[in-house]
Protein backbone atom coordinates (compact mmCIF):
# COMPACT_ATOMS: atom_id res chain seq x y z
CA UNK A 1 0.00 0.00 0.00
CA UNK A 2 1.49 3.29 -1.15
CA UNK A 3 0.76 6.60 0.84
CA UNK A 4 0.53 9.70 -1.10
CA UNK A 5 0.83 13.38 -0.21
CA UNK A 6 -1.93 15.79 0.88
CA UNK A 7 -3.76 16.71 -2.19
CA UNK A 8 -4.09 20.29 -1.33
CA UNK A 9 -0.48 21.95 0.28
CA UNK A 10 -0.55 23.89 3.63
CA UNK A 11 -1.20 27.75 3.95
CA UNK A 12 2.77 27.74 4.23
CA UNK A 13 3.62 25.90 1.29
CA UNK A 14 1.31 27.98 -0.78
CA UNK A 15 2.94 31.22 0.49
CA UNK A 16 6.53 29.70 0.53
CA UNK A 17 5.57 28.89 -3.19
CA UNK A 18 4.22 32.30 -3.88
CA UNK A 19 7.32 34.37 -2.47
CA UNK A 20 9.27 34.10 -5.60
CA UNK A 21 6.68 34.94 -7.98
CA UNK A 22 5.75 38.20 -5.95
CA UNK A 23 9.63 39.18 -5.88
CA UNK A 24 9.71 38.79 -9.36
CA UNK A 25 6.23 40.51 -9.79
CA UNK A 26 8.01 43.45 -7.28
CA UNK A 27 10.97 43.90 -9.60
CA UNK A 28 9.03 43.81 -13.06
CA UNK A 29 6.93 46.23 -10.67
CA UNK A 30 9.67 48.45 -10.06
CA UNK A 31 10.84 49.11 -13.20
CA UNK A 32 7.10 49.75 -14.05
CA UNK A 33 7.48 52.49 -11.49
CA UNK A 34 10.52 53.76 -12.52
CA UNK A 35 9.42 54.33 -16.32
CA UNK A 36 6.07 55.88 -14.82
CA UNK A 37 7.26 58.03 -12.46
CA UNK A 38 10.20 59.36 -15.14
CA UNK A 39 7.46 59.80 -17.86
CA UNK A 40 4.67 61.10 -15.15
CA UNK A 41 7.73 63.80 -14.14
CA UNK A 42 8.73 64.40 -17.77
CA UNK A 43 4.96 64.87 -18.67
CA UNK A 44 4.06 67.40 -15.18
CA UNK A 45 6.73 70.04 -17.20
CA UNK A 46 4.24 69.98 -19.75
CA UNK A 47 1.60 72.30 -20.68
CA UNK A 48 -2.06 71.95 -21.64
CA UNK A 49 -3.42 68.30 -22.38
CA UNK A 50 -0.11 66.79 -21.74
CA UNK A 51 0.11 68.10 -18.92
CA UNK A 52 -4.08 67.62 -17.53
CA UNK A 53 -3.07 63.43 -18.76
CA UNK A 54 0.32 63.25 -17.56
CA UNK A 55 -0.93 60.20 -14.97
CA UNK A 56 -2.77 58.25 -17.72
CA UNK A 57 0.31 58.73 -20.58
CA UNK A 58 2.49 57.85 -17.97
CA UNK A 59 0.55 54.43 -16.70
CA UNK A 60 -0.33 53.77 -20.46
CA UNK A 61 3.84 53.79 -21.02
CA UNK A 62 4.42 51.41 -18.03
CA UNK A 63 1.65 49.22 -18.38
CA UNK A 64 3.45 47.93 -21.95
CA UNK A 65 7.24 48.10 -20.33
CA UNK A 66 5.40 45.58 -17.60
CA UNK A 67 3.84 43.42 -20.39
CA UNK A 68 6.97 43.05 -21.27
CA UNK A 69 8.34 41.60 -18.66
CA UNK A 70 5.62 39.54 -17.10
CA UNK A 71 5.08 37.88 -20.37
CA UNK A 72 9.08 37.25 -21.14
CA UNK A 73 10.22 36.56 -17.42
CA UNK A 74 8.27 36.12 -14.89
CA UNK A 75 4.94 34.37 -16.59
CA UNK A 76 7.18 32.69 -19.73
CA UNK A 77 5.89 29.50 -18.55
CA UNK A 78 2.24 29.75 -18.21
CA UNK A 79 -0.16 29.35 -20.86
CA UNK A 80 0.18 31.46 -24.10
CA UNK A 81 -2.19 29.53 -26.46
CA UNK A 82 -4.05 32.70 -27.18
CA UNK A 83 -2.22 36.44 -26.95
CA UNK A 84 -5.00 38.12 -28.01
CA UNK A 85 -7.34 36.72 -25.07
CA UNK A 86 -4.13 37.18 -22.68
CA UNK A 87 -3.06 41.29 -24.17
CA UNK A 88 -6.58 41.81 -23.44
CA UNK A 89 -7.56 40.65 -20.39
CA UNK A 90 -4.18 42.52 -19.45
CA UNK A 91 -5.23 45.68 -21.08
CA UNK A 92 -8.74 45.39 -19.49
CA UNK A 93 -7.22 44.64 -16.13
CA UNK A 94 -4.37 46.80 -16.17
CA UNK A 95 -6.90 49.61 -17.30
CA UNK A 96 -9.00 49.01 -13.79
CA UNK A 97 -5.74 49.46 -12.33
CA UNK A 98 -5.03 52.89 -13.96
CA UNK A 99 -8.42 53.91 -12.93
CA UNK A 100 -7.50 52.88 -9.20
CA UNK A 101 -4.48 54.59 -9.77
CA UNK A 102 -5.04 57.79 -11.19
CA UNK A 103 -9.00 57.86 -8.93
CA UNK A 104 -6.42 58.05 -6.23
CA UNK A 105 -4.32 60.82 -7.80
CA UNK A 106 -7.61 62.94 -8.47
CA UNK A 107 -8.73 62.53 -5.33
CA UNK A 108 -5.62 64.25 -3.87
CA UNK A 109 -5.98 66.62 -6.38
CA UNK A 110 -9.38 67.55 -6.33
CA UNK A 111 -10.84 67.32 -3.14
CA UNK A 112 -7.51 67.36 -0.75
CA UNK A 113 -5.56 70.23 -2.91
CA UNK A 114 -2.84 68.95 -3.09
CA UNK A 115 -1.53 70.68 -6.27
CA UNK A 116 2.28 70.63 -6.14
CA UNK A 117 3.89 68.31 -8.45
CA UNK A 118 5.81 66.52 -5.57
CA UNK A 119 2.59 65.91 -3.58
CA UNK A 120 0.80 64.56 -7.02
CA UNK A 121 3.69 62.11 -7.30
CA UNK A 122 3.45 60.86 -4.11
CA UNK A 123 -0.19 60.14 -4.12
CA UNK A 124 0.05 58.66 -7.60
CA UNK A 125 3.65 57.11 -7.51
CA UNK A 126 2.78 55.42 -3.69
CA UNK A 127 -0.37 55.57 -2.38
CA UNK A 128 -2.26 54.99 -6.30
CA UNK A 129 0.31 52.56 -7.34
CA UNK A 130 0.52 50.29 -4.16
CA UNK A 131 -3.18 49.85 -4.97
CA UNK A 132 -3.48 49.28 -8.12
CA UNK A 133 -0.50 46.76 -7.75
CA UNK A 134 -2.15 44.54 -5.16
CA UNK A 135 -5.39 44.81 -7.94
CA UNK A 136 -3.14 43.68 -10.77
CA UNK A 137 -1.35 40.94 -8.83
CA UNK A 138 -4.16 39.02 -8.25
CA UNK A 139 -5.96 39.77 -11.81
CA UNK A 140 -3.05 38.37 -13.53
CA UNK A 141 -1.96 35.51 -11.99
CA UNK A 142 -5.56 34.49 -11.67
CA UNK A 143 -7.01 35.28 -15.24
CA UNK A 144 -4.38 36.31 -17.79
CA UNK A 145 -1.55 34.51 -17.30
CA UNK A 146 -3.22 31.39 -16.28
CA UNK A 147 -0.85 28.24 -15.09
CA UNK A 148 -0.71 25.28 -17.72
CA UNK A 149 -3.01 22.30 -15.94
CA UNK A 150 -0.70 19.91 -14.43
CA UNK A 151 -1.45 16.37 -15.68
CA UNK A 152 -3.21 14.23 -12.45
CA UNK A 153 -1.76 10.62 -12.50
CA UNK A 154 -4.58 9.03 -14.12
CA UNK A 155 -3.93 11.25 -17.38
CA UNK A 156 -0.33 10.63 -16.94
CA UNK A 157 -1.55 6.71 -16.90
CA UNK A 158 -3.87 6.48 -19.98
CA UNK A 159 -1.10 8.82 -21.79
CA UNK A 160 1.57 6.17 -21.03
CA UNK A 161 -1.33 3.43 -22.52
CA UNK A 162 -2.35 5.48 -25.31
CA UNK A 163 -0.31 3.81 -27.84
CA UNK A 164 -1.05 0.11 -26.61
CA UNK A 165 -4.79 1.66 -26.96
CA UNK A 166 -4.48 2.72 -30.48
CA UNK A 167 -3.17 -1.02 -31.51
CA UNK A 168 -6.02 -2.85 -29.95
Amino acid sequence: MTTSASPTPSLFQRLRGLSGEVIKFGIVGLVGVVVNAGVFWVCLQGTGAIKSLSGFIATAVAIGTNYLGYRYWLYRDRDAASRKREITLFLIFSGIGMLIENGILAFSVHVLDYTSSGAQLVAKNVVGLAAGTIFRFFSYRTWVFKALPELAETDEVALANEPALAKL
